[in-house]
């Protein structure tokens, strides 16, 4: 996925606009944490793990498979209509030949179904809202966290997701995670490719396998214990401890000077991504300085017009 930074806000504010918790959360620093929990995460569901393992992308190149998952997210956040719209279409695009069938139901999955993408995109708005809280400035207001669910709701609709299966609040989050609970499960794939993007091997580059594991040591104690025992994160409970305050300053300083330790580090854990940070701390105020809704969006940017992915396409007539 391309990206050029002066494009970032060209036309309006996106979907949220400065004063949104989505800007706030995504792009603090903790977002590097919430993301690496959260693709360890989508290896929970078999079929997205099948998917992964087939593609073998992560293993290829871990650095740019996480680099360009959270390029998606942080650019539906923060970036404009424009920006979102094609980002959207363009991981559509890439996730479309990512079909086959899962080794152990016999199932077919595709990366795009919307399951597979309801989970991803509950497990990143959802862990990125954790590493916020835990070493970020803290919990959101309850006004903050109304908006914040709300406006998870509407990134959903870039996704195949459907709009009624989409938690919007956590207690909502919390039954969705109840309700999938029962289909989780680890395989030895699973467990390998959650592992191999927790402690990359230095051979795919020294900077980003330490950068791995020093995340790591931040993502895990985020996990409840249901998950760690499932993803057989073996980390003494005391690094929860011990890991905190450090974690905490470490995000405090990231933070100051608009993100400019996350904008020097970006190269060595997710370049593009880091580019957004830089892009939107210095962004200049739109053409049109308002929000606009996906509805919108897709019917000025899109190229299948204003229809959801979601939706099925309707057969041409002759």
């Amino acid at each position: 996925m391309a990206f050029d930074p002066t494009s970032l806000r060209r036309d309006d504010y996106g979907f949220f606009g400065p004063d949104s918790p989505s800007w706030k959360v995504w792009a603090s620093p903790t977002a590097l944490i919430g993301f690496q929990r959260a693709v360890a995460l989508e290896h929970f569901d078999p079929f997205l793990t099948a998917a992964v393992a087939d593609s073998q992308g992560i293993y290829s190149n871990p650095r740019t498979r996480l680099d360009h998952t959270l390029l998606y997210f942080v650019l539906v956040a923060v970036g404009d209509g424009r920006t979102a719209i094609q980002a959207a279409e363009h991981l559509m695009k890439v996730h479309a030949p990512m079909t086959g069938i899962e080794p152990i139901s016999g199932k077919r999955y595709s990366a795009n179904s919307p399951e597979t993408q309801l989970w991803i995109h509950i497990t990143g708005w959802h862990s990125v809202l954790k590493a916020y809280e835990m070493y970020g400035p803290g919990p959101l207001s309850p006004e903050e966290e109304r908006r914040f669910w709300a406006e998870c709701a509407i990134a959903a609709e870039l996704q195949t997701c459907k709009p009624a299966d989409v938690p919007r609040s956590r207690e909502e989050v919390r039954a969705y995670y109840e309700r999938v609970r029962p289909q989780l499960c680890v395989t030895e794939r699973a467990i390998e490719g959650m592992h191999y993007l927790m402690w990359t091997p230095p051979s795919k580059g020294w900077g980003y396998a330490i950068g791995s594991r020093l995340l790591s040591l931040a993502s895990i104690p985020t996990l409840p214990m249901w998950m760690r025992r499932l993803g057989r994160y073996r980390v003494p409970r005391v690094v929860d401890l011990a890991v905190r305050i450090p974690a905490k300053v470490i995000a405090w300083v990231a933070a100051r000077r608009d993100n400019w330790v996350i904008v020097k580090a970006a190269p060595f854990i997710a370049p593009m991504t880091g580019q957004v940070f830089a892009a939107h701390a210095a962004a200049p105020v739109p053409v049109d300085p308002v929000t606009i809704t996906p509805d919108r969006a897709r019917a000025l940017y899109g190229s299948q017009g204003h229809r959801s992915l979601w939706e099925p396409k309707v057969p041409e007539t002759a």
